[in-house]
């Protein structure tokens, strides 16, 4: 595939004119340039490797980098990587090394962290939905760190992990985020109050409080009401005795895709700022739960396109089908709430508006019709395209065997940190 890098000019002008700049910040406004487009290392993967299939392809380098930004504006706050947003070995590995933990979900995610030699203090077991037998076995792998928003939740947790540290999930309510996470997890805060002092009963130990704002949050202020919310009631069980140590702020923080997204720093500039606003004097330990923020803008995905249709000879729109559709992979398509760019070899050529499509034989296989995608007028079935941005929430949402079709396969890259 000849699809071309959009970032390679962009990164050299940055570095054009960063004469005026210290090296910290052209290495940021290098970062900034790549963050979302092919990287050399993805563009050179997709042109020399012969195409059977629809393929995701990660440039560790730039998770890498990702995970640096984000460090860097979040302070003194420890980054454990919500995996599933892409749990492939040598994207955990690289984050591993780099210092972070892993929030887990699952006894296999557990497993697989254990695999890799994450240390057992570097988990969390964030979700707040968990089989007590897999309770139990976190307990027994040495994970001591668990989350919840319910009263037989901590049942659970009394019975299978004693002593345990635990920590409230708070309900957010109201989330501009594009992909909300609200009402399925959380409690509201009166009740995150109650169950916190009623761990304390089941001799468990209440540490602290989380939320999450929801995901790919892409206006920095989408943080401050929760983060008042949390220190508020920080405060109130500290008048009842019960002296909180831990605050999970959880992820959000977006990626590069259709609709675009500030530099990372300044949501984790933004956040850290509210942080210490809402505290004041506390300082508590910070633990952030990034995914996407971590692996989207390192990936992309490449298709075919397998066909290209009008549904009537009147009609203006094209319907252009992929080889890769929602069960393919591309889920977070579902209400057109994550819009991937689509780059094809004919870019620059006149465009017409499409509707794009998966090849499943489910109707509900559609990408985006309600807004539909600008593609080129000259788009044939055989051409290929990709999707940058894929990196998180593709293969691990991808069915296993829908259609018949092959689940999406990966491959991680050693790419180039300053190409």
């Amino acid at each position: 595939m000849a699809v071309q890098t959009h970032g390679a000019a962009r990164a050299q002008s940055s570095a054009a004119g960063a004469a005026d700049h210290s090296p910290q910040d052209i290495g940021r406004a290098d970062f900034e340039a790549r963050r979302g487009a092919l990287s050399p290392a993805i563009t050179r993967y997709f042109a020399e490797t012969p195409y059977e299939g629809p393929r995701l392809a990660v440039d560790l380098s730039l998770v890498a980098e990702a995970y640096a930004e984000l460090r860097s504006g979040l302070g003194a706050a420890e980054i454990f990587y919500a995996m599933k947003a892409n749990p492939h070995p040598r994207v955990m590995a690289r984050l591993r090394d780099a210092g972070a933990g892993f929030d887990v979900a699952s006894r296999g995610e557990i497993a697989r962290c254990l695999a890799l030699g994450v240390a057992p203090e570097r988990m969390s077991f964030g979700n707040t939905i968990k089989r007590e037998a897999d309770i139990a076995f976190a307990q027994a792998s040495g994970v001591r760190l668990f989350a919840f928003d319910a009263e037989e939740e901590l049942a659970k947790i009394a019975r299978a992990a004693p002593g345990a540290s635990v920590f409230c999930r708070l309900l957010v309510e109201k989330s501009d985020a594009d992909w909300p996470l609200s009402r399925k997890f959380g409690c509201a805060p009166e009740m995150a109050e109650r169950l916190c002092l009623r761990a304390q009963e089941m001799g468990l130990r209440p540490i602290g409080l989380a939320f999450h704002v929801g995901s790919q949050m892409r206006d920095p202020e989408g943080w401050r009401e929760v983060v008042e919310r949390a220190a508020q009631v920080w405060r109130r069980l500290a008048l009842r005795g019960l002296p909180f140590e831990l605050l999970n702020i959880g992820g959000g923080f977006p990626a590069k895709y259709a609709d675009g997204a500030l530099p990372m720093r300044s949501y984790a500039a933004a956040v850290t700022a509210m942080l210490r606003d809402a505290l004041g004097e506390a300082r508590p330990r910070i633990i952030a739960e990034p995914g996407r923020g971590l692996v989207a803008d390192a990936g992309a995905i490449q298709s075919e396109v397998l066909l290209v249709s009008r549904k009537s000879d009147q009609d203006a729109r094209r319907w252009v089908y992929l080889d890769i559709g929602k069960f393919g992979g591309l889920a977070e398509a579902e209400g057109e709430m994550i819009r991937y760019r689509v780059l094809t070899d004919r870019d620059g050529e006149p465009t017409g508006p499409c509707v794009l499509a998966g090849p499943t034989c489910d109707s509900a296989d559609v990408l985006y019709e309600r807004q539909p995608v600008a593609l080129p007028l000259g788009l044939r079935a055989g051409d290929k395209v990709a999707l940058p941005s894929a990196g998180a929430y593709t293969t691990s949402y991808a069915s296993v065997w829908f259609n018949g079709l092959e689940p999406l396969q990966e491959v991680a890259l050693d790419g180039d940190p300053t190409g």
